[in-house]
Formats: structure tokens, C-alpha cells, sequence
């Protein structure tokens, strides 16, 4: 009897042991637990740790609720200017609704990355290129905006999206190259005619000081001698003084005294 008693209470044992390896569950801390109770939504999520659920009864889904990084295929499109660009970027999302994540749509990193490259391609067909290529953050939210407004259903945030890289034809990067050689040459032009602008100013200004005084143009022209000489030159012509002209034509002028 005592022996029957004993075996019963082993069987019973070890069927709970069973139970409750069977039945227990460690939902970790970065993870949500939904629990199907014969195919239906049972209870509330299960939060992180220790859980129990029905054996053969409940089937327990874990949710990842990091951030998920998901690359967008480069997609190639015409912008309304009429370029034809491939342009690819990345998707920032997390779950924040795991029941919703799992219920509402059937796969949901499927269903984001279809939705951004379908938003995408909208926006490269309305935009320019220039806007593409100097004013991405301002596309980056308008394509979040898109991509945001249909995942909200799905118990799914857009946390950013960032176009990555934009590829042009190589017909397009060389007219790029030259218009931006042509702006370069225009401006060193402007600069050139405005510093010859500014140096005719100040030697004209210069002239009608000189003017004023003979000796200031002597001395000027000393100055240029000596910087010729400098240059070790073979030949020095050295021009007539400007004064010894003017003594002699004083000289003509007086009147011979007889």
C-alpha cells in the first residue's frame, strides 16, 4: 500500500515537473509576449521576465521592441525636372504595440519596407534635383510623414528615415561639372574687374596728388629706377628729370639782357 502510495505521488510529481516545463516561459527584457489562446487574443501582453502560459492551450509570440534598422533598396525614378536618379536610404522604426504588430498586419517589417520604397519613389517624382541634393532634411520628413501615417495602424513608430545616397547618370555629373566651372570663372572675372575698378580709383587719386607736386612725381620716378635695377637687368635706360626740362624751358623764356 505504502509502495502504491509512493509511485502515485513520484507519477504525480513528475507530471507536474512536465507541467511546468512545459509551461513556463522567460520573455526577455527587450521583448513583448502575446499569448493566443486557441487562435484567439488572450489577456494583456506579457511584460518582461517570468511567464506562465497553458500548455497545448496557449501559443506565446515574442515581439522585438528595439529599433530596427531597415536599408531601402535604391529605387530608380525621374524628378520632376525630368532627371533620371537612383536614390536609396534607411528606415528607423520599433514596434510599440505588439499586439497590434502581430494582429493587424501579417508581416510587418515586410509591410514597412514595401511602404518606404513605394513613399520613395513619390518623392523623387515630386521633387527636383536640386532639392534632392541640397535639401535632403526637409524630403527626409516629408518621406517619415509618409511612411508614418499608415505604420501607426500597425502598432509601429517611424523613429527617422535618412535618404543616403543619390546616383546621377555620368551625362548629368559632367554638365554639373562644367556649369560649376563656368559659375567659378564668372566669379573670378567679377573679382578681377573689381579689384582693376578699385586700383584705377586709388591711381587716379594718386595722379592729381602728384599733380600738385612736381617733386612727388621725381621721387616716384626715382623709385621706379630702383626697382628696375633690381631685376640685374643688362640695360638701364634712366629718362631725362623732369625739372632740368622745366629749368631749361624757364631758361628760354627770360629775355636776353643786352
Amino acid at each position: 500500500m505504502l509502495q502504491e502510495l509512493l509511485t502515485a505521488a513520484a507519477a504525480a510529481g513528475g507530471a507536474g515537473v512536465l507541467y511546468l516545463a512545459s509551461a513556463a516561459r522567460v520573455v526577455k527584457q527587450y521583448e513583448r509576449g502575446v499569448v493566443f489562446r486557441l487562435g484567439r487574443l488572450a489577456g494583456r501582453v506579457r511584460e518582461p521576465g517570468f511567464t506562465m502560459v497553458v500548455p497545448f492551450v496557449d501559443r506565446l509570440h515574442k515581439v522585438n521592441m528595439q529599433i530596427v534598422t531597415l536599408p531601402v533598396p535604391a529605387q530608380e525614378g525621374i524628378t520632376r525636372d525630368n532627371v533620371t536618379v537612383r536614390v536609396d536610404a534607411v528606415v528607423y522604426f520599433r514596434v510599440v504595440d505588439a499586439a497590434n504588430a502581430l494582429v493587424r498586419v501579417e508581416d510587418y517589417r515586410f509591410a514597412v519596407s514595401q511602404m518606404a520604397q513605394t513613399s520613395l519613389r513619390s518623392i523623387i517624382g515630386k521633387s527636383d534635383l536640386d532639392d534632392l541634393l541640397s535639401d535632403r532634411e526637409k524630403l527626409n520628413q516629408g518621406l517619415e510623414l509618409m511612411i508614418d501615417s499608415p505604420a501607426v495602424g500597425w502598432g509601429v513608430q517611424i523613429d527617422r528615415v535618412e535618404i543616403k545616397d543619390v546616383s546621377l547618370p555620368d551625362t548629368m555629373k559632367r554638365s554639373m561639372a562644367r556649369q560649376a566651372e563656368a559659375d567659378r570663372e564668372r566669379r573670378a572675372r567679377v573679382i578681377n574687374a573689381d579689384a582693376e575698378l578699385q586700383a584705377s580709383k586709388v591711381l587716379a587719386e594718386a595722379a592729381r596728388e602728384m599733380s600738385e607736386t612736381p617733386a612727388a612725381l621725381q621721387l616716384r620716378l626715382l623709385q621706379t629706377v630702383v626697382a628696375v635695377a633690381a631685376e640685374k637687368n643688362s640695360t638701364l635706360v634712366l629718362p631725362f628729370p623732369v625739372e632740368l626740362l622745366r629749368f631749361l624751358e624757364k631758361a628760354q623764356e627770360r629775355p636776353v639782357e643786352r
